[in-house]
């Protein structure tokens, strides 16, 4: 279902001439739901209706100046009864604008944050495996305890400590 939807933002941003405008402010709104735990509760909400969500949610947009093609979207999405979904939809629009402009997404997870050196590595290391241009999506995990885990569509390589620590321990296991 998010493919869906997000294949109609697309069309319907490319259709308007305002395609760079919607990316970047789609991006903003994956940010301003990650960081604004209201907006969570508001998009996952089953107590308010369709016109009490779509209203709230317009004027959170509106009020954070997000343009009218993203409004009138997320207007469309709210009287779908599908607002729990944005965010795992707007991932998809993401996704999808990154694949028809030949990027590869790469989400990263480390144990802390990234330097520039090792991001530098990073781009190197997957250009070596053959991912042309890549956008690294990173985020933060302490349960990694050191390494990184690197999911690329349906690839996972795991180099976290927290791996390889579960590694030897089944091969301690099988040895005793």
């Amino acid at each position: 279902m998010p493919g869906r939807y997000a294949r109609a933002l697309y069309e319907y941003a490319e259709e308007q001439h305002s395609l760079d405008a919607v990316i970047d402010q789609a991006a903003s709104l994956v940010r301003l739901i990650d960081q604004s735990g209201v907006l969570r509760s508001l998009l996952a909400s089953p107590v308010l209706d369709a016109a009490q969500s779509r209203d709230a949610a317009l004027a959170v947009l509106h009020e954070q100046g997000f343009g009218a093609t993203v409004q009138h979207f997320v207007g469309v999405i709210a009287n779908n009864r599908r607002l729990p979904a944005l965010r795992a939809i707007l991932t998809e629009f993401a996704s999808q604008v990154a694949s028809r402009r030949g990027v590869t997404v790469a989400a990263v997870a480390s144990a802390h944050a990234l330097t520039d050196l090792q991001r530098t590595q990073l781009r190197a290391r997957l250009a070596e495996a053959g991912y042309g241009r890549v956008d690294i999506h990173e985020s933060v995990d302490a349960a990694l305890l050191g390494g990184l885990v690197v999911r690329i569509g349906a690839r996972l390589y795991d180099a976290s400590l927290k791996a390889r620590l579960a590694r030897l321990h089944y091969a301690m296991k099988g040895a005793a």
